[in-house]
């Protein structure tokens, strides 16, 4: 059977009868994946703007620009992906475009630093429908033998998105305000919603079910609780009480909730895929893998602009050559993928950005920018080496009818690795004392003490070396994942 019999043979084709094939698919897809990605690295380069006009500094608060989104995303994908399969993917899809956008211009008119929080957790829910509905969507439209290839195109889009990001932020920023960073997404979803609605058709018929609201709010409960105690564990008047109140709620919630999953007929998570040892593992390595190299674009913001002193533009740059590589690299390593197995690749991947990382953590108020890049090089490289490789084993070893919750899962491992990133790596800044001299450098002066300077470099160095511990696990994880079904 060829591939577009196969197709024809689907009772649940996304697409019209006119447009009935994978590319077109991917393209309407990758609108919303760009939206997206360009709008989590335009944040992250416009971040030390964002503090100095609400007077923050880099701390718990300022630091839930980013974790706000990605909290209520990583709380949200598995139940968007349950929701996806109910009511069908296409319904999901466009509601996700729908809300991201609103939630976009709402930031763009915030008022406060709060009331920015709370429109990015808007942009989050978007964002989940978002993400929980592309992958299985993007899988569903190609043949199995090119599902690494396809995702490693998808990887292209999200690097693209990232790669234009910091540039294309650090020029708004610079020229026209933070405020239109946000902005910038309102035409995109537009298109996103109209090209949905124009080339996609909902499915004859949905997998049914109910949605578990209690799960949902424990998971809820539980990654927000857990994220929080990490931020701002460190922050409180007390040491104790509330970070372990905060331990507390957490493991009950998550507990609470894997427990629920196991008692009911229609779960949000099927507890059957977590009997694949592949399955398993690819998706802890992808959850270590997103902590490792997240922060990277958190933390060296802060030291481009307040320690190096170097305008926000400039920022944007040099931020671009790691998710560039990533991009140019990806849709290589997922052909070869294709062709090897995924477990080598994925190991060796996060052994490199290890390594990169490491190097970028020896850097100071001197080192050339050209050795900065070589190392954000390097992590994108090992980025780009792990990332289709493994994205394709977690996604292989689901069934076919478990693709949207196994498209959630996999999402969600990556938000929430992203979102403890930033905690963890803020956490470490603030105890090895650079939020500190964060703080003396906030008003935009270039102040390069030895003190003030030492005290940035230690924080960051914890930081980023905290980040290669947590891609050296990721590459062990990675490789006792065993020989997945080809």
């Amino acid at each position: 059977m060829s591939f577009e019999d196969e197709r024809r043979s689907e009772p649940r084709s996304a697409l019209s009868p006119a447009l009935r094939n994978g590319w077109t698919t991917f393209a309407i897809i990758a609108i919303g994946v760009l939206m997206a990605t360009i709008d989590s690295s335009i944040v992250n380069v416009a971040l030390p703007v964002i503090a100095r006009y609400f007077g923050a500094a880099l701390g718990g608060a300022v630091e839930w620009v980013i974790i706000a989104y990605l909290v209520v995303v990583a709380a949200l994908l598995l139940t968007a992906g349950r929701l996806a399969d109910v009511v069908g993917r296409r319904r999901a899809w466009v509601w996700g475009l729908v809300l991201f956008t609103l939630g976009s211009a709402l930031c763009g008119a915030s008022p406060s630093l709060p009331a920015l929080v709370g429109f990015r957790a808007v942009q989050g829910i978007g964002g989940a429908l978002i993400m929980a509905v592309s992958p299985a969507m993007i899988v569903g439209a190609f043949p199995p033998e090119r599902r690494g290839r396809v995702l490693g195109y998808n990887a292209v889009v999200v690097g693209l998105g990232i790669s234009l990001g910091p540039t294309l932020g650090g020029m708004i920023a610079e020229h026209f305000g933070w405020r239109w960073i946000f902005y910038v997404n309102v035409p995109l979803g537009a298109l996103g919603v109209l090209a949905s609605l124009a080339m996609l058709r909902s499915e004859r018929t949905a997998v049914g079910g109910r949605l578990d609201v209690a799960g949902a709010v424990l998971l809820a409960v539980g990654i927000g609780a857990m994220t929080g105690t990490i931020s701002f564990g460190g922050e409180l008047r007390s040491p104790f009480l509330p970070p372990f109140a905060g331990s507390v709620a957490a493991v009950l919630a998550l507990v609470g909730f894997w427990y629920r999953q196991l008692k009911r007929p229609d779960p949000i998570v099927d507890p059957k895929l977590f009997r694949n040892r592949v399955f398993v593992s690819a998706s802890a390595s992808l959850l270590l893998g997103s902590v490792a190299t997240f922060a990277v674009a958190f933390v060296l913001p802060f030291y481009f602009e307040q320690l190096r002193g170097w305008p926000v533009e400039r920022t944007g740059i040099l931020l671009t050559p790691l998710p560039l590589t990533v991009a140019l690299l990806s849709p290589l390593t997922g052909a070869l993928a294709d062709r090897v197995g995924t477990r080598q690749l994925a190991a060796g991947g996060m052994l490199i950005a290890a390594g990169g990382l490491l190097w970028l953590a020896l850097a100071d108020v001197e080192t050339p920018v050209l050795r900065i890049v070589m190392a954000l090089v390097i992590v994108g490289g090992g980025r780009a080496i792990f990332q289709p490789p493994n994205n394709s084993a977690l996604m292989g070893s689901a069934p076919r009818d478990r693709q949207g919750v196994a498209a959630g899962l996999m999402a969600t491992s990556r938000v929430l690795g992203q979102s403890l990133s930033v905690a963890l790596a803020g956490v470490l800044f603030t105890t090895f004392g650079g939020s500190g001299a964060a703080r003396a450098l906030r008003g935009g002066q270039h102040v390069a003490t030895p003190f003030v300077a030492d005290a940035f470099l230690r924080g960051m160095r914890a930081a980023l070396l905290g980040c290669a511990l947590m891609a050296l696990a990721a590459s062990l994880v990675a490789l006792v994942r065993g020989r997945e079904a080809r």
